[in-house]
């Protein structure tokens, strides 16, 4: 089955019915391993201490915001070149979804960098990208909610997505093009993590449960998106229906 196969939305409906159940289970299921792993059986840091056990819900929560928002970007993309029918109604399910991860690596970033830098906020390369990043979601949500037209609304919004996609490298490579306070990149480097096993595999796997949580509440979201779509072009048409309704009842009163 092709993306393309997926175009009709019952179709994709049938699909989240049969997949759903499975993606909610497995969520569960690897916070749980994830979440024990990295409290219980992750060793602390020589230099931070428990602070660190921070890194496992902080990092996951950064990566998703970029990634949901890279998963936008595609979408637009669809929406501007394929014309896919269900793309532009991805991009609006994963925009706050997106805005909650960011909004959630810059809270534990903030509570993380207390301890260790001795502020709540610096005007970090990294941290500055990322609220960037965080604000362009509000701004994308806003505009969702602005136009009410879907489609006007998804063509605006996918050429916003892509313009700010261009933050999505600047994240990456803070660290690398600026001196930064916040440490370099450890887990995907060319010669390989420079992180401890013990320490990447509860990160690796707080990934993946956070990765199913993205999967899960994007395909809730785009559920409930087609069937207010749905409802809204019924009351569109029994809104046009009306007048030809009560012409015709005049009609027969007039005879």
């Amino acid at each position: 089955m092709t993306l393309f196969d997926l175009a009709n939305p019952t179709r994709f409906l049938s699909l989240v019915q049969r997949v759903l159940p499975w993606l909610v289970g497995a969520t569960l299921i690897a916070f749980a391993l994830g979440l024990y792993m990295a409290f219980f059986t992750a060793p602390q840091d020589y230099q931070m201490g428990n602070t660190v056990r921070i890194m496992y819900v902080h990092v996951p929560a950064a990566w998703l915001a970029m990634f949901c928002y890279s998963m936008m970007a595609a979408s637009s993309i669809g929406t501007l070149v394929w014309k896919h029918p269900l793309a532009d109604v991805s991009a609006k399910a994963a925009a706050p979804i997106g805005a909650a991860f960011a909004f959630l690596a810059l809270f534990t970033g903030s509570v993380w960098g207390k301890p260790m830098w001795g502020t709540w906020w610096e005007w970090d390369a990294r941290l500055t990208s990322v609220l960037i990043l965080f604000i362009m979601y509000l701004g994308i949500i806003a505009l969702w909610q602005t136009v009410e037209d879907p489609i006007k609304a998804g063509k605006a919004n996918a050429v916003l997505t892509l313009v700010g996609a261009i933050n999505l490298p600047i994240i990456k490579f803070s660290v690398d093009w600026w001196n930064t306070l916040h440490q370099p990149a450890s887990v995907f480097k060319a010669d390989g993590p420079a992180i401890t096993t013990s320490i990447l595999v509860p990160l690796l796997m707080m990934a993946l449960a956070y990765t199913l949580l993205l999967m899960t509440l994007h395909f809730m979201a785009m559920r409930n998106e087609i069937y207010r779509r749905r409802i809204r072009a019924m009351r569109m048409r029994s809104a046009s229906a009306a007048p030809a309704v009560n012409k015709l009842a005049g009609v027969q009163e007039a005879n």
